[in-house]
């Protein structure tokens, strides 16, 4: 099948408008990754939750913690990390090896507890 640009516009305008009419809320992946931020050669990161689609230094959904790789400094929000991973948040191999040496993944795997 052959298709023209004409009709290829016009097939993307109609599902354009369909779209706005009838929006449909996809479930995307919510992934734990860093967050680059300071100046050239200085690199510090900020740990946070992005959807899986977004680019690296796009708006984050939460902000969740800090890593500077030079001074091995890392500042971590404890229950909001616990909370994403039970929701099914999928961390990157660098943000995993942090949670791995503060232990959340422990945290995030313990039942929770009410007080009664």
């Amino acid at each position: 099948m052959i298709f023209r640009i004409s009709d290829t516009l016009l097939s993307c305008r109609i599902y354009a408008q369909l779209f706005r009419k009838f929006p449909i809320k996809l479930k995307i992946m919510v992934k734990l990754r860093l967050k680059r931020f300071g100046k050239k050669q200085e690199a510090s990161y900020r740990i946070v939750a992005t959807q899986s689609t977004t680019r690296r230094d796009g708006r984050p959904l939460e902000e969740l913690g800090f890593y500077n790789p030079r001074t091995q400094e890392t500042r971590l929000d404890v229950e909001s990390l616990v909370r994403r991973l039970k929701q099914g948040a999928q961390p990157t191999d660098t943000v995993r090896r942090i949670l791995e040496k503060a232990q959340i993944f422990e945290l995030a795997k313990q039942p929770q507890t009410t007080a009664s």
